[in-house]
């Protein structure tokens, strides 16, 4: 399947400089339209991290069981893997400010179904804002790589911190919100107002030129015989694995080992705040180097290390070991999504790349919460899930070493 050729040529590491034709904006226009991307991604994992918090008062309340939870927290993630090939097609038809306009409509929308209609309405309008979810997240990175082509890794930086912080702030207050409102479904369903807010803000970049569109005569390589894009994919996809399980079921965990819902998700808060300080600099770190190999090797260690304390550590040192995890996970879900545009020699590649490893690897993570529903159910206990998650992290680890080296895509 895999073609030599392609690793002969992505072995070529020198940077091509971007033609005249994708130079983006400058100056005050730029600045914009990154402050609007930080706002958009803050809104792409808050909606996804409110579910985990709760999910004990999901099930309670709807009689659902652990597999079927499972399959909740699966069904966003089995979007972005379902329908993320699909987004750079989609750019024949219109141009990626506009199918990301229409994406955080459809978010806005997915949020208040979640929160209405009981059960169908919870898996219905989980899919719809997973759907639109993926939509974005392919989208997006294109869009980086056109407008900011010298520090795109830099500015994938900024974007995979406002997603931690986005996801940081769910974790921390939907509980509170909870007991405040009285209701779990009020507490997710607030997520739709900062949701329709990122669609208004997003409505001046519809009005400019397009950043790029798969309608113009750009060579894209055949990503799926390309060994380099592989190793891409297969790092996205064991990090994402690894953080929709900690996402999803890392309270519930914490709950079975005696801490309340409302600890709980404080602790997740903790990882998902003390990950911002890694998101931020981990591709800053990744890049001073040859190439990423030493900073993936780190962050990899720590996210196992601050997991099995999680699990196994004493609790009254739980919020050490979520440090420690959050610093690991914070970096490579950071060099993760640099890696996009880091391996791509312009945005059409960029898109390309973004939406086969948020396909293909958000498949193998949409997989993983599931079977960790699964083994929970049927062996009573969190042993086995940590030995599937340790495996989980082993992988991440051989394909990250992989794709860390520094070689272009060609």
């Amino acid at each position: 399947m895999l073609d030599n050729s392609s690793e002969a040529h992505s072995r070529k590491a020198a940077k091509p400089q971007p033609p005249a034709r994708e130079r983006g904006k400058k100056g005050l226009a730029q600045a914009l339209l990154l402050i609007t991307i930080v706002y958009v991604a803050m809104n792409l994992r808050a909606a996804l991290i409110s579910v985990g918090p709760v999910i004990d008062s999901i099930g309670t309340s709807l009689g659902l069981s652990a597999t079927a939870l499972g399959v909740l927290i699966t069904l966003p993630v089995l979007c972005f893997g379902a329908f993320a090939p699909f987004a750079p097609r989609l750019l024949k038809l219109q141009s990626a400010e506009r199918l990301i306009l229409f994406s955080l409509l459809l978010l806005t929308g997915g949020i208040v179904l979640r929160s209405n209609l009981g059960s169908p309405g919870l898996f219905v309008g989980t899919f719809l804002l997973g759907l639109a979810i993926s939509m974005v997240m392919v989208l997006l990175p294109g869009i980086i790589k056109r407008h900011f082509p010298v520090n795109a890794g830099l500015m994938m930086g900024l974007y995979s911190t406002a997603l931690a912080a986005g996801a940081a702030t769910a974790a921390g207050v939907t509980v509170p919100m909870e007991q405040w409102l009285g209701d779990w479904r009020l507490s997710l369903g607030f997520w739709a107002i900062p949701a329709v807010l990122a669609a208004l803000a997003w409505v001046p970049q519809v009005r400019g030129e397009p950043a790029f569109s798969a309608r113009r005569p750009v060579a894209v390589p055949r990503l799926r015989s390309n060994w380099l894009a592989w190793q891409v994919t297969l790092f996205m996809g064991t990090q994402g694995a690894i953080a929709y399980c900690i996402f999803g079921w890392l309270p519930l965990i914490l709950i079975d080992r005696g801490l309340s819902s409302l600890d709980a998700g404080f602790v997740l808060a903790t990882l998902m705040s003390i990950q911002l300080t890694t998101s931020i600099t981990g591709p800053w770190i990744a890049t001073r180097g040859r190439d990423q190999r030493p900073a993936i090797f780190v962050f990899m260690v720590l996210v196992g290390a601050g997991f099995l304390g999680l699990v196994y550590g004493s609790t009254s040192a739980v919020y050490i070991w979520a440090g420690v995890f959050g610093l690991g996970f914070g970096g490579m879900f950071a060099v993760a999504m640099a890696l996009l545009v880091l391996r791509s020699p312009n945005p059409q590649v960029a898109a390309a790349i973004s939406g086969m490893s948020q396909g293909v690897g958000y498949m193998i993570a949409a997989v993983a919460p599931l079977i960790v529903g699964i083994l929970h159910e049927y062996t009573g206990n969190w042993d086995a899930v940590a030995v599937f998650m340790m495996l989980l992290i082993l992988g991440a680890m051989w394909s990250g070493l992989l794709a860390g080296r520094a070689r272009f895509i060609e």
